[in-house]
């Protein structure tokens, strides 16, 4: 498995499929426990991330950090990507192009992690990812797709912006902590169609 992520990585690493990998310092690969149950998935890598080529690492990383320890998790037990892999100029969302290009390598992480549960973190990969358009309508619910159970939450940027949106974050992750547990125990939970 190692091997697997080892050369997925490389190749994310010396991509150049699209004009994001010419302002990039460092392209950044999924970072985590190859065996996670949970994957998270947030945007795309910011300042900090471009700077040390790995997911999660500025101040957004330090807030997802805390709600994962007030969920009884650290970062060692889950598996933390993007659905874009190198940062776009400005923090700019992704375009749709970028988002494209980098979808062989999300796809590539996820059939090598088989995570039980995906938690989709903010509306940029909530739309990438399953179309969606309301992260804070949706957030703290399940859509079970192709079968695969996503989980919804803010992307932990946002509490940056809205502090007051710390708490909401940190409850989303502790529920999504007692859903895996109901599922590890085969309690059917209810999905969005």
């Amino acid at each position: 498995m190692s091997d697997l992520m080892d050369t997925l990585r490389l190749q994310v690493i010396s991509c150049t499929k699209c004009n994001l990998s010419k302002s990039r310092t460092n392209a950044v690969a999924g970072k985590g426990n190859y065996n996670a149950e949970i994957m998270f998935i947030g945007e795309a890598p910011g300042r900090n991330e471009d700077l040390k080529g790995e997911p999660f690492v500025g101040a957004a990383g330090k807030i997802l950090s805390e709600a994962l320890e007030y969920a009884g998790l650290s970062r060692d037990d889950v598996f933390i990507t993007n659905v874009v892999k190198c940062r776009p100029p400005n923090n700019r969302v992704p375009l749709q192009e970028e988002r494209d290009s980098c979808h062989p390598y999300l796809s590539g992480e996820l059939d090598i992690i088989k995570p039980k549960i995906i938690c989709i973190l903010g509306n940029t990969a909530y739309s990438s990812i399953l179309g969606g358009d309301s992260i804070t309508k949706n957030r703290g619910k399940i859509i079970k797709k192709n079968d695969q159970l996503y989980f919804l939450s803010i992307h932990p940027a946002a509490v940056i912006y809205t502090p007051t949106l710390k708490q909401v974050l940190k409850d989303d992750i502790k529920t999504l902590v007692e859903i895996l547990g109901k599922i590890k125990k085969g309690i059917q939970v209810e999905t969005l169609s």
